[in-house]
């Protein structure tokens, strides 16, 4: 009498390999328009190189305003700019928001108060409409 052994299969564990996501968003024409300016001045080819860089920037600013740093641009003369974006705000540890003092002229202060009691416009101004599609 034969006793067949019986072959022990080897599992080996699947690792559960993360799908790639697939990411689409709907672009006003200026939007995609300054998209691809954007990849084309960075030399990037294709939309998940350009979103990879975007998402590594946007984490890197989210730190540091999360740490109560301050995101700002140097000119080559020293003078400084401090990023204002509202969204980044939201992250950071109850620091005071840079303010801005605005001196106005009182023409400017009568054209203000002709603009924000004037009765609702029916409809947008060629500016406005010109304004927004660029």
């Amino acid at each position: 009498m034969t006793v067949k052994a019986k072959k022990k299969r080897i599992e080996v564990p699947t690792m559960n390999r993360a799908r790639k996501a697939k990411f689409q968003a709907d672009l006003a024409p200026a939007e995609d328009r300054a998209v691809r300016a954007l990849k084309n001045e960075l030399q990037l080819t294709s939309n998940t190189d350009f979103l990879s860089d975007a998402l590594a920037l946007f984490r890197w600013a989210v730190s540091e305003r999360r740490l109560g740093h301050r995101i700002l641009s140097e000119s080559a003369n020293g003078e400084r700019r401090v990023l204002i974006f509202p969204r980044l705000e939201r992250v950071s540890p109850g620091v005071a928001l840079p303010r801005v003092d605005i001196t106005w002229t009182e023409g400017e202060l009568e054209s203000l108060a002709e603009l924000a009691s004037a009765a609702e416009a029916n409809r947008p101004t060629e500016a406005l409409i010109r304004a927004m599609r660029d």
